[in-house]
């Protein structure tokens, strides 16, 4: 599970930035609008990336437009945090029923050294292989795309078999058909409410 005590200065910054800059947003922003996540729209950047999708193909923040897109930041052999949120992400799916057919997910390694195409594609359509995309790179690549986004990760000491975890957060954040950032997930966010938003984003609910 994400222990922000581990990770390393600098990264413990960037996270500690976007928790000081949501704080405020969930304290004001729920009475003024009808979002039951967090509010992010204007501080955070567009999607934007080139990274590789699990087809072995190039993908960019343009492959996601038209599309309401939930990005999550993890990896293919994380034990707990990332199988369950996608779990969770899934029930997001069944409940928005045909409303699922605007909605995209992306799901970024942080762990590329492990994580190839065929790793990805394998983990990510055991859960969706309609609407999930895993997506790696170089590790300059997911660094910086990380530090766009102020996500928190860190490769954890490896095992005497060589086998390692890494600390990172879990938010997933919600990105507009146009690519604007929009919302903000938290491991404390329901299924329904995940759902309830992604409706009022996608325009299927006035």
């Amino acid at each position: 599970m994400f222990s922000a005590r581990r990770l390393k200065p600098v990264v413990l910054l960037t996270w500690l930035c976007l928790a000081f800059i949501v704080a405020p947003l969930a304290s004001c922003s729920r009475d003024a609008t009808p979002w039951q996540l967090t509010n992010v729209s204007g501080h955070l950047p567009n999607l934007d990336f080139e990274l590789t999708s699990d087809d072995g193909q190039s993908a960019t923040g343009d492959t996601f437009k038209g599309h309401t897109t939930l990005v999550y930041f993890g990896y293919t052999h994380c034990p707990d945090v990332c199988p369950e949120t996608m779990a969770r992400l899934m029930q997001v799916m069944a409940l928005l029923g045909n409303d699922a057919q605007q909605v995209r997910i992306a799901f970024v390694t942080v762990d590329p050294a492990r994580d190839t195409p065929q790793a990805l594609h394998e983990y990510v359509r055991a859960f969706d292989a309609q609407h999930a995309r895993g997506l790696t790179g170089t590790e300059r690549q997911i660094e910086d795309l990380a530090k766009r986004y102020r996500v928190a990760y860190q490769m954890e000491q490896r095992d005497p078999n060589g086998d390692y975890e890494v600390t990172h957060s879990s938010a997933v954040y919600i990105f507009d058909a146009e690519g604007h950032a929009r919302l903000l997930a938290t491991d404390q966010d329901s299924a329904e409410t995940i759902a309830h938003d992604l409706r009022r984003l996608t325009g299927s609910r006035a």
